[in-house]
């Protein structure tokens, strides 16, 4: 079992920026970010698999969001910049061993608590 623990959500400006880190408490190979807002489902918002490796974006956060991953501390983030109030969704990072679709929700195993994150205009 992996747990999962991620922080650095807040409230920012249109514009600004934040980054999100989510500790896992063993390896796995592939972790991503989604995001849920109030009333919407859940979304993919960027993977990072280690076969290559490789790295997968949502179109709408393409150019602005970049996932990352630290081996040695099992920490992968989530630099967020140019943030729009349509950004606001409270985060989860999710982590599995296979992923056969980087950013379906169905595709992983382990599941963070969520981080908040307010972009207010």
């Amino acid at each position: 079992q992996v747990q999962l623990v991620e922080s650095g959500g807040g409230s920012v400006q249109a514009g600004g920026s934040l980054r999100l880190s989510c500790a896992a408490s063993g390896y796995t190979s592939n972790m991503a970010w989604f995001r849920q807002a109030p009333g919407k489902e859940r979304e993919g918002v960027a993977a990072f698999l280690t076969g290559g490796p490789s790295t997968y974006y949502a179109g709408s956060v393409k150019g602005r969001f970049t996932i990352s991953r630290d081996n040695a501390k099992n920490t992968v983030y989530l630099q967020m910049n140019s943030l729009k109030p349509e950004d606001t969704a409270m985060y989860y990072c999710a982590a599995a061993h296979r992923v056969l679709w980087p950013l379906a929700s169905y595709a992983y195993d382990y599941w963070g608590q969520g981080t908040q994150v307010t972009v207010s205009s």
